[in-house]
């Protein structure tokens, strides 16, 4: 059974998410993330911008074995321009192996509108807390590629080096759950993520303290792999009480928000992602 949401595609962002261990249908995918199939670009772009069409893309991946287990479409601004909105797609592998308790997933971003260039990024799906995260650093795990006459071959050539380069990202992974962080190392780690989403962290409703709360027994430790999705979580998802003044100075009890939009999303996971790698680098030749 799916756990599906549909919104309106105009006034909101509009996503289906397939339950553990079963695959969205095209059906499912239409509804949710209509952009995906449109058959041309928005009517503002020029002749020398390059159509590519994210439904061929999604079935040459599904001929190859990967299903969608997400869909995202992020809202339109201009009434009419549902089917050029940004969209995000999750694929998995139906064949692919588990590892500990996090699959390999390949992320693809596109618009029809000029919003975006196509870009493509390895993700990690956690069982645990079916939290999405997207690994990137450098070229490596992630490309971005401008929609010109030859971007399909680009695309696709591109999806395969995502896949080829999973198994490091794996690796990255078994490293980051077998380093140890001390809780003043916890304690700046969550000072620099709390500003991926606050641009004053003096200001910010909620504290380092905050974005370190377990939700659950599986998230309780301190190797950077659980403190990396504590926070990335705690992040997305929104959900915690604090503190925020209002315009006569005076504190007033609020809930952060969950952040819906994609690319909101994509920016915060993209940087926790690199801050955890700087980390385990740091402590891998400390």
């Amino acid at each position: 059974m799916q756990t599906i949401r549909y919104t309106s595609s105009f006034k909101h962002n509009t996503s289906a998410t397939a339950s553990r261990g079963a695959f969205l249908s095209l059906e499912d995918v239409r509804r949710a993330a209509p952009a995906i199939f449109a058959e041309s670009a928005h009517e503002s772009r020029s002749q020398r911008y390059g159509f590519v069409p994210t439904e061929k893309l999604l079935g040459g991946l599904m001929a190859e074995g990967f299903h969608p287990v997400s869909v995202s479409q992020a809202k339109s601004r201009t009434e009419g321009n549902e089917n050029a909105s940004k969209h995000l797609i999750r694929l998995r592998h139906a064949g692919s192996q588990q590892v500990g308790d996090v699959f390999p997933e390949v992320v693809i971003l596109n618009s029809h509108d000029g919003s975006s260039s196509y870009q493509l990024m390895t993700g990690l799906f956690r069982l645990v807390c079916s939290n999405g995260l997207i690994a990137c650093e450098g070229d490596m795990d992630s490309t971005r590629i401008p929609h010109k006459a030859n971007a399909l071959d680009r695309v696709i050539e591109g999806s395969c080096k995502i896949i080829q380069d999973m198994p490091q990202v794996v690796e990255k992974v078994m490293a980051m759950q077998s380093i140890t962080l001390s809780p003043p190392e916890i304690t700046a780690f969550n000072h620099v993520a709390l500003a991926l989403r606050y641009q004053d962290t003096d200001k910010a409703p909620i504290n380092e303290a905050s974005l370190n709360v377990a939700r659950r027994w599986e998230d309780q430790g301190n190797d950077l792999w659980r403190t990396l999705n504590r926070t990335q979580e705690n992040l997305i998802r929104g959900g915690l009480h604090g503190y925020r003044r209002n315009a006569k100075g005076r504190q007033r009890l609020t809930t952060t928000r969950g952040i819906k939009g994609i690319d909101q999303t994509v920016a915060i996971n993209r940087g926790l992602w690199v801050l955890a790698e700087e980390v385990r680098r740091l402590k891998s030749a400390a």
